[in-house]
């Protein structure tokens, strides 16, 4: 929590068992001296989007922890949040193709 009240102007950051489990999890597997990339609304610096200005004192709920080990980070979900899922190793272009004679457009879907 000290990276809420330095970074963020927070009090501390509101931990349920389950994520306090999921971040020991994590460190017993090694990952306890990676970055932290937090994601969280952009609207405001706490995770509370009506909260406009430098707002102090508020308390950020994590109501998630996710790796991302190939890029060497771990990620708590502040509030709400929707992420964008990961890519596939092949690229979905691959699969599309024009027959030249009818136009007929294959593989969009």
């Amino acid at each position: 929590s000290s990276g809420i009240n330095a970074e963020y102007g927070g009090e501390g950051v509101e931990l349920s068992d389950e994520m306090r489990e999921k971040i020991e999890n994590l460190e017993r597997q090694g990952y306890r001296d990676l970055p932290i990339c937090m994601a969280k609304t952009h609207l405001s610096l706490s995770c509370d989007p009506n909260l406009k200005g430098v707002p102090t004192g508020f308390t950020v709920p994590i109501q998630d922890v996710r790796l991302s080990a190939g890029a060497g980070f771990v990620y708590p979900l502040a509030g709400t949040i929707s992420t964008m899922p990961g890519l596939p190793t092949r690229p979905g272009f691959y699969n599309i193709d024009v027959d030249t004679v009818t136009g007929n457009i294959t593989g969009l879907f």
